[in-house]
């Protein structure tokens, strides 16, 4: 039976597992999405009791056809996320949605920590509310001490479904390490104010490391887990080690995240006003990173403009690359759509919808408007001495021709290119776990 790596890539719209061989190829694949339910406070959230099921039964499924081997698991998930459990390894509470509107003040928090700018600073961390992990748990104390009271242990969800297959509670840098405003950037480790709200944590390791499992009768190496985006850029440090070459990674989905591992700049102020931040490498290095929801605003405002022009939601699929359209309106440098910042609904100013012919020429503006925030946050995260060469676009938007040839115009002197493996998150799992193919 041929050895495999199986990793689940956990996103928040498709749940995915892959089977990769010793050359990292796929094969085998499948994926699923489940309908949201509702949490305590009935906000959507993800059905967590679903997801558990089918992991263990996608495992088993595969365990029982014996056509693989499957020798090491690991995990790939969406941040933001946390999963409390009590004294008996049981879950407490739902799996709260980061979107979730926080109704707490956190000043209180942010004035004996510092103040916002310096906590921000020190935890590469912008004042997220929810999507601050670390805010979470202190929301969590706070306002539903029903739930707090039981809670014995706290996982981010990566190393929640590693903990399905090894019940070893464990960390990994870059799961605390992404905007979850508990790791002090300054000094490479927990901030004190874990401490101070008697909140105990595991320790992170490297993410190389796994723990020896049984797993349905079958010895297997169980990995901890990673942080998507911080996952996805595996593979091109890996591919890269021997290049003198800089790179930014540009991981597109839900969220486009610009990431430079190059960079020995301290985050600033600045930087932080502007959804700049960092990630940590499994191996514990700074990734300094832009951070911006525009996936979800080319979702939103595609949609309503093909509503306008009374076409299929997905007929910007179906237009032809025109680079002189490109080139013209990056000519114009017009903002239309959003002049100012990203509405809470993310929708543009759509009363100048009026003003196109074309579904065409909306749709043109809206990713000229998309690329120019990207290109932007790009160049947020540069060192003032940098060697940019290349900007990889994984994700998503890499198949939008629009976007890259925008891209392409507004940066003529660095190459523009895409990662050769597809599945960056879960590819990037994988090779953690490579040491443990012939174990």
């Amino acid at each position: 039976m041929k050895k495999v790596i199986a990793v689940f890539d956990i996103g928040k719209t498709n749940k995915k597992i892959f089977l990769f061989d010793e050359n990292f190829d796929v094969v085998y694949k499948n994926s699923i999405r489940f309908e949201e339910v509702e949490d305590d406070d009935n906000y959507p959230c993800d059905d967590i009791e679903s997801i558990e099921n089918w992991i263990q039964n996608e495992i088993k499924a595969i365990q029982d056809k014996k056509e693989f081997t499957v020798k090491a698991i690991n995990f790939s998930t969406h941040g933001a996320t946390l999963v409390y459990l009590d004294k008996d390894g049981n879950r407490i509470t739902p799996l709260y949605n980061y979107l979730k509107p926080l109704e707490i003040d956190f000043t209180p928090f942010y004035d004996t920590n510092g103040g916002v700018e310096e906590f921000s600073r020190k935890t590469a961390s912008p004042a997220y509310g929810m999507l601050n992990s670390g805010l979470q748990m202190y929301w969590l104390k706070h306002s539903k001490p029903h739930f707090w009271n039981k809670v014995d242990a706290i996982l981010h969800y990566p190393q929640y479904l590693s903990y399905l297959f090894s019940n070893k509670l464990t960390a990994d840098f870059t799961s605390v390490g992404a905007h979850t405003a508990t790791w002090n950037y300054d000094a490479m480790q927990y901030h004190d104010w874990l401490v101070d709200e008697n909140i105990s944590l595991p320790d992170p390791k490297p993410g190389k490391s796994a723990a020896l499992s049984l797993v349905n009768g079958q010895e297997i190496f169980i990995g901890k887990g990673l942080h998507d985006s911080s996952s996805s850029i595996i593979p091109l440090l890996e591919s890269q080690e021997n290049s003198d070459d800089e790179f930014i990674l540009l991981s597109t989905g839900t969220w486009i995240i610009c990431m430079n591992p190059f960079s020995k700049e301290t985050l600033t102020a600045d930087q932080l006003k502007n959804d700049c931040l960092c990630f940590l490498t499994p191996d514990k290095k700074q990734i300094k990173s832009s951070m911006q929801f525009l996936g979800r605003v080319h979702e939103v405002n595609a949609i309503a403009l093909s509503d306008y022009f009374e076409v299929d939601k997905n007929h910007y699929l179906e237009l032809k690359l025109n680079k002189e359209l490109c080139s013209d309106i990056l000519s114009r440098r017009e903002s239309t759509f959003f002049s100012n910042t990203i509405a809470d609904d993310f929708k543009g100013n759509l009363e100048q919808l009026n003003n196109f012919k074309s579904y065409e020429l909306a749709y043109y503006q809206l990713i000229f408007e998309i690329t120019d925030r990207v290109h932007k946050g790009l160049h947020r995260i540069l060192d003032s001495k940098n060697n940019l060469k290349n900007v990889y676009i994984s994700g998503g938007f890499n198949k939008n021709d629009i976007f890259v040839e925008y891209l392409n115009q507004m940066m003529p002197n660095q190459s523009i290119q895409f990662p050769k493996g597809k599945n960056a998150s879960a590819l990037g799992a994988a090779i953690l776990m490579k040491d443990y193919l012939n174990k």
